[in-house]
């Protein structure tokens, strides 16, 4: 069958913007051929600083036949369902309608439609024009004297279709005075001139040859692969920067690797102010002695040309500005350090937090004030958390960070190291943020995890108590992430920390648990018992009862009883329907006649005892073992026992003793709430 190709080539594409683009064609393109009844056999999609093209193989060369039949209104119904039907079938009158009895719902239309296949050419000029005017890009322009947005000015658009053995056709589409063709064009400045096009075969083959490398993970592989050739021809290794990559990949048709070199003055600098400033101004690599682990005064540069100096004009030219851009650094970097942090903070009262929550001068006094007693429950010294916490936010108002946002609280730390302040809080200065994503580090310190701590509950409870929660899908302020940092700090240092919230907020905390525990294998239900029960706030206890639970009902004594269990509450909560009462209180032992109810009653009155000693012990294993020692009884109980019995003051007393069983249970979890 004939494949599909598509190229659309305008002016530079935002590196950020082009392998979503990419996606973004091939799925527009492939679901429209699906809804117009054309399968395809794959598709694949590509992005460069100047194109995106697409190809889509085994097309069919038309749509098939299609036959509907559509029920209409009775006959005689009226007139209005009788229009709505005739428009929605697309007839002109009844009388194209047939008439069809049914013994038990009388007569009504019945519209049979026969729509006649397309060409898959015409489907595709009309799909791809479509495409083009309503391509999602994040921000578009306009242009001369047209109605077209696109990313940036669109030059032409490369369409043909059909098998690998035949000359292939050129589709006609015309979008805004852009005609379509079979033409495309190589690098802008190596190899500029046209060339035609079949299929994707001779196109990258011809785009190699023009000095166009059109797959992004290949430029990719070029850049890293050359890199890191040439930083080890002169005892050098590329620091890592995968998210660099990928923009460098998205600048160029031609990657070409030069290695160029700033004044060794610099170096007295942290290593992450000259990354930053070299990555963010020029988009370039940074290099490191792998004997030391220093930064070297080099830098790989990514060219998009093969010049004939080899280079050395574009390397000295990115040489000069990153020699201003490291003089701005170094200059920001000497005048922060002449201000004391401590200084810095009262310019922390001009900055607003938020309308509602005051400024950050405000805000760093809770910090203060929480980090402290937060501190002196972890046993972590609570002068140095509260000075931490003053200090924490300072670096904002310096030089660097205005420059370099990402540096804050890094810069606060280097800052406080050189300024003298104890080691502890200058840790706490920098990783009082962390961890900011999943794949993030967490707190050790002590004293960082207590400024850690106090920076998320503050913002926590500050939005709780203005009402600003997240919604849906958003969630403005990161107030999840900021639940499931202090989630992460609690658990991987295993902290005692009750979170004394108010229920909503416990609730949100229950919420990103799940989260948390689902993507580590638990199951959210288990969640949803433990959490049932009162005073469950402190998350480490949570975690371990949730995994003493989750072994305990994969054992057949768990299964069983909880089998039991859901087997007596649903004759509770039918009895408690029917009857409108509760069967709260304990069962009058009196009214215990047979071994079974009496057994079951000892069992539940010792299962209890020893499973609150154990849950006051935290030992959740132990409590588990208590619930199991019922599983027998229960059974028993069941197979013996009927408890709709005639006598009511019997019938009464069984229910309470399934009550037991309930109110048992709840020393662990609440049953109700789980699953199976």
């Amino acid at each position: 069958m004939p494949d599909l190709f598509l190229e659309l080539f305008s002016e530079e594409i935002p590196a950020r913007m082009q392998r979503r683009a990419g996606e973004d064609l091939k799925k527009l393109v492939t679901d429209g051929l699906v809804d117009a009844g054309l399968t395809y056999e794959g598709a694949k999609a590509f992005a460069t600083p100047r194109r995106l093209a697409l190809h889509v193989a085994g097309v069919p060369v038309r749509s098939p036949d299609v036959k509907e039949e559509r029920k209409g209104p009775r006959v005689g119904a009226p007139e209005k369902a009788l229009a709505g039907f005739l428009r929605a079938a697309g007839l002109d009158s009844v009388d194209q309608a047939e008439i069809i009895s049914d013994p038990k719902k009388g007569d009504f239309y019945v519209a049979r439609i026969e729509k006649p296949g397309r060409e898959a050419t015409e489907i595709v000029a009309g799909l791809v024009a479509e495409t083009v005017r309503k391509f999602p890009w994040p921000k578009s322009m306009r242009w001369g004297e047209g109605s077209l947005r696109w990313v940036r000015p669109l030059h032409s658009i490369l369409c043909t279709f059909g098998a690998e053995t035949e000359d292939p056709d050129v589709i006609t589409v015309d979008v805004d005075g852009i005609p379509s063709g079979d033409i495309t064009y190589g690098h802008r400045f190596l190899a500029p001139g046209p060339i035609r096009v079949k299929r994707l075969d001779d196109y990258m083959t011809s785009l190699e040859k023009a000095k166009v490398v059109l797959d992004a993970d290949r430029r990719k592989d070029i850049i890293r692969t050359d890199a890191d050739t040439a930083a080890h021809a002169i005892g050098l290794e590329v620091v890592t920067d995968e998210k660099l990559l990928d923009e460098a990949s998205g600048l160029v048709e031609w990657p070409v690797v030069l290695i160029g070199a700033f004044d060794e003055r610099f170096l007295d600098m942290p290593d992450e102010v000259i990354r930053t400033s070299i990555r963010e101004h020029q988009k370039c690599f940074v290099l490191s002695d792998p004997k030391t682990g220093e930064l070297a005064n080099r830098f790989v540069l990514v060219s998009n040309l093969e010049a004939s100096d080899g280079g050395l004009a574009i390397t000295a030219g990115n040489e000069k500005v990153i020699r201003a851009r490291l003089s701005d650094a170094d200059f920001f970097w000497q005048s922060d350090l002449k201000t004391p942090l401590a200084d810095n903070v009262a310019r922390l009262d001009a900055i607003v937090f938020h309308e509602k929550l005051g400024s950050q001068g405000e805000r760093v006094k809770r910090l203060e004030t929480l980090a402290a007693a937060i501190a002196e429950k972890l046993g972590a010294d609570p002068e140095k958390a509260a000075r931490a916490a003053k200090l924490a936010k300072a670096d904002l108002v310096s030089h660097m960070v205005y420059e370099f946002p990402e540096l804050q609280g890094l810069m606060g730390k280097y800052y406080a190291e050189a300024q003298g302040e104890d080691a502890a809080v200058a840790t706490a200065i920098e990783d009082h943020y962390k961890p900011q994503g999943p794949s993030d580090d967490v707190p050790s310190e002590p004293v960082a995890i207590a400024v850690a701590l106090a920076d998320k509950l503050d913002m926590l409870t500050g939005f709780w108590a203005i009402d600003e929660k997240p919604t849906g899908s958003k969630d403005p302020y990161a107030l999840r992430r900021a639940a499931l940092g202090v989630i992460r700090i609690i658990l991987e240092n295993e902290l005692r920390f009750p979170l004394a919230a108010e229920p909503d907020l416990l609730n949100f905390f229950a919420d990103r648990l799940k989260v948390q525990l689902r993507e580590e294998g638990a199951r959210h239900d288990l969640v949803d018992a433990v959490f049932a029960v009162d005073d469950q706030d402190d998350l480490l206890m949570v975690v371990r009862r949730i995994e003493a639970l989750g072994k305990f009902l994969d054992s057949d004594d768990g299964a069983n009883l909880l089998a039991g269990y859901k087997r007596a509450v649903n004759i509770l909560r039918a009895e408690e329907k029917k009857s409108g009462e509760t069967y709260s209180g304990r069962p009058d032992p009196n009214l215990l006649t047979e071994q079974a109810e009496k057994d079951l009653a000892g069992a539940i009155d010792i299962a209890r005892t020893d499973a609150a000693k154990a849950i006051e012990a935290e030992d959740f294993a132990a409590a588990m073992a208590a619930l199991a020692t019922l599983r027998a009884p229960v059974d028993t109980f069941f197979d013996d026992i009927l408890v709709n019995a005639d006598d009511p003051a019997l019938r009464e007393n069984r229910l309470k003793l399934l009550n037991e069983i309930r109110e048992a249970t709840l020393a662990v979890a609440d049953f109700s709430k789980i699953g199976g």
